[in-house]
């Protein structure tokens, strides 16, 4: 029998997100969205942006929400950086982590195993890994002619776009899609999918077992 990894029990409260960002903020946008709806009880009681600057930064100001700055660029090593991120999110007290956009790599400290998830804008293991971002993934979707593409919400580790699977959506590729076009779709998915992998977490419905998300 494969060894079994139950993930948090049902938390009864709203779920206190960290969401790391690096450009717009759509996916934050999306959550306060999803959160004034009903539709997703939690709260976001940080926003750690990787570069100053982004609009990311004024969204999350505008929605009243604190926002740090841990610049990259500031850190020479991948560790250095990764430290400053969790040591903003413990002083938080963040149940779970949300890459919403980040771009940038972290390291995972061992008590954050499991509690930080990413979304990619591609149906995991296409299309995705180092250099696999923004419109170049819906650039070598096109290119490559497939005819579905998605998104993937999965549990991070220390590698890009890699770790368990724990919600996949699809949506079509049209012969006529452009990268903005498709991302545009894409996005819409995203919106759900996102949401739906963090209730699913509050509310203590997955395990982990031989690397697979299985639902409970």
């Amino acid at each position: 029998m494969p060894t079994v990894r139950p993930l948090p029990a049902p938390l009864g409260r709203p779920i206190r997100l960290g969401v790391l960002i690096s450009g717009g903020g759509t996916t934050l946008a999306n959550f306060l969205a999803r959160i004034a709806a009903g539709e997703l009880k939690a709260e976001i009681p940080l926003v750690v942006a990787d570069r100053p600057g982004c609009a990311g930064i004024t969204r999350a100001e505008q929605a009243g929400l604190p926002c740090k700055v841990v610049d990259r660029r500031a850190h020479s090593t991948v560790e250095s950086f990764s430290t400053a991120v969790f040591e903003q999110l413990r002083t938080a007290d963040v149940d779970l982590v949300t890459l919403a956009g980040f771009l940038s790599l972290i390291r995972i400290p061992g008590e954050f195993a499991y509690r930080v998830m990413n979304i990619h804008p591609a149906l995991i293991p296409a299309f995705c890994g180092k250099g696999y971002y923004g419109q170049r993934v819906h650039r070598a979707v096109i290119e490559r002619g497939v005819k579905v593409s998605g998104c993937t919400v999965h549990f991070a580790d220390n590698e890009y776009d890699h770790g368990p699977v724990i919600v996949q959506r699809c949506v079509p590729v049209l012969d006529e899609d452009t990268p903005q076009t498709l991302a545009a779709r894409v996005f819409e998915a995203e919106c759900q999918a996102f949401p739906e992998a963090v209730r699913l977490f509050a509310s203590g419905r997955i395990e982990i077992a031989a690397g697979r998300v299985r639902k409970r």
